[in-house]
């Protein structure tokens, strides 16, 4: 059976240093980002030279102090060792030690086995015998653990503070241990941290500031080229003629960012070309659309014309030949609606402007149910209407059109027996164009609903689902949405639908008249 591997829980405070990490605000320019690791890299270099600088006075100055304990030797305690026995011209007749020669704050102590017998140190002034050091226990274990090897060690005693010593044995079989304090050393070192923070800190602070200014100018022509992009992004190229903002400004070709720029305006040609031989390609075609629209109204009613009248002829004709010119009649009628349809989007794609008058959209809408039920009696349709009137500004048949074609669509892509609901209100939160107040119409059915592949395009032309809403319904020719979305948009309205199984929603929005 296999053992389950412990893993080592990490510490608290990696936990929360890598959480302080985590929530500190990461630049997101790459102008922040540059300036920041240029800051970075500096502080770095600065921590590095300080540091190492630290550490190498440090153990210069400790060297000195090692070297000055050389030079000192055992004199001072030695003198604590033989105060009792010397004469006292030698030791000036004191127990603490002879303390000429000795420099302020020298230490001397005698050690026979683990035990401090003498303990003093020099004072400042004139004074020439030696002040008693107290010793406590963690004294005399520090003490008593200085190595006998002629090398410096440093101590901390609780009555004089940090102390560098060096044990030498005495001629009487005990230990004999002088020190110098390391005040002097640590408070040069501090020194010496503190003047290199502050320099470090003003290095710093004037490099973070030189170098997002030399950042800034470096990524100007990038910021130049970012800001032509989104111009061009700003622009509606889906159709129409597009004039493209000036190019981005020229660089060195030799530097990363003149490469982009360059890159950048061979693109933004190719573009224009593109978009240049699109819209002549869309003249074109409008204008074939238009021209062969109109010149096909006049052989289209002439042959309805024809048949209509060959079925007025008083004699005998066959039964085939009278369905014969049945179907023809319908079909060129047919024919000459898709001829009127395609004819008004050539009109509405070359801009041609619609009758502006002042329009009772409610009674429109009125009049298009009406004549709904006449054409879908087996559909349920429903009509809910605002209080007031709604009165838009536009071109009353071209609005009638768009009813008719919404009402249309309903009857005869959904089964028989679905309610069909036509809202018509006015709402003050939308803002359209230059004017706030909209009227909001809405056909909605309680229908299969529009298929998920043909929703996307079905406000384009020649629009047909291939999975009919109902079956056994006929089909037209694909161009009643696409009729009312140009209409609404030539009103300057907008036109949405929403569908999903059981719920599908025609809303056309209409700015309001004054």
């Amino acid at each position: 059976m296999r053992r389950p591997r412990w893993s080592r829980a990490r510490p608290r405070w990696w936990s929360r240093l890598a959480a302080g990490v985590r929530g500190l605000p990461r630049p997101r320019t790459m102008r922040a980002r540059l300036t920041a690791g240029l800051v970075v890299l500096l502080a770095v270099s600065c921590a590095a030279v300080g540091v190492a600088a630290v550490y190498e006075l440090n153990g210069f100055l400790t060297g000195r102090v090692d070297q000055q304990l050389h030079d000192v030797g055992v004199r001072y305690p030695a003198s604590l060792e033989h105060g009792n026995d010397l004469p006292k011209s030698d030791h000036d007749g004191d127990e603490h030690g002879d303390t000429r020669k000795q420099s302020t704050g020298t230490f001397g102590a005698r050690l026979v086995g683990p035990d401090v017998t003498n303990a003093a140190v020099v004072p400042s002034g004139d004074n020439a015998t030696g002040q008693n050091v107290s010793v406590t226990p963690a004294d005399k274990k520090a003490l008593a653990g200085v190595p006998i090897d002629g090398r410096g060690h440093t101590i901390c005693l609780s009555a004089v503070g940090e102390y560098r010593v060096m044990a030498s044995r005495g001629i009487d079989g005990d230990v004999l241990i002088t020190g110098l304090p390391m005040e002097p050393v640590t408070a040069t070192v501090h020194r010496l941290e503190l003047v290199a923070g502050c320099v470090f800190g003003v290095a710093l602070a004037v490099a973070g500031v030189a170098g997002a200014l030399w950042v800034r100018w470096s990524l100007r022509p990038l910021s130049r080229v970012a800001a032509t992009a989104t111009r061009v992004s700003e622009l509606p190229l889906a159709s129409g003629e597009v004039a493209l903002p000036p190019r981005a400004p020229e660089s060195d070709p030799r530097s990363e960012v003149g490469r982009v720029s360059g890159a950048f305006n061979r693109m933004l040609g190719h573009v224009e070309d593109a978009l240049t031989k699109r819209h002549a390609s869309e003249e074109r075609l409008r204008s074939f659309a238009a021209d062969a629209s109109h010149e096909l109204r006049t052989p289209v009613a002439s042959v309805r014309g024809h048949a209509e009248l060959a079925l007025l002829h008083p004699g005998p004709v066959p039964s085939k030949v009278t369905r014969a010119l049945e179907r023809i009649a319908a079909e060129s009628a047919r024919m000459g609606e898709m001829v009127d349809d395609l004819l008004l989007l050539a009109r509405l794609d070359a801009g041609r402007p619609l009758e502006q008058v002042p329009v009772d959209l409610t009674r429109l809408v009125l009049d298009a149910v009406t004549d709904a039920r006449a054409a879908g009696p087996d559909h349920r349709w429903t009509l809910e209407l605002a209080e007031e009137p709604v009165t838009v500004t536009g071109d009353a048949h071209r609005l009638q059109q768009v009813l008719a074609n919404l009402l249309a669509n309903a009857r005869l892509h959904t089964p028989v027996g679905i309610k069909v609901t036509v809202s018509l209100a006015v709402d003050d939160t939308v803002s359209l164009a230059v004017n706030d107040t909209t009227a909001v119409l809405t056909v909605h059915d309680d229908g299969p609903g529009v298929p998920q592949d043909v929703q996307p395009g079905v406000f384009e032309r020649f629009t047909r689902a291939d999975r009919r809403r109902t079956e056994g319904t006929g089909g037209g020719a694909g161009l009643g949405l696409s009729i009312v979305a140009a209409v609404v948009e030539a009103h300057g309205g907008s036109v949405r639908l929403e569908s999903r199984p059981g719920a599908t929603t025609f809303t056309v929005r209409l700015p309001v008249g004054a």
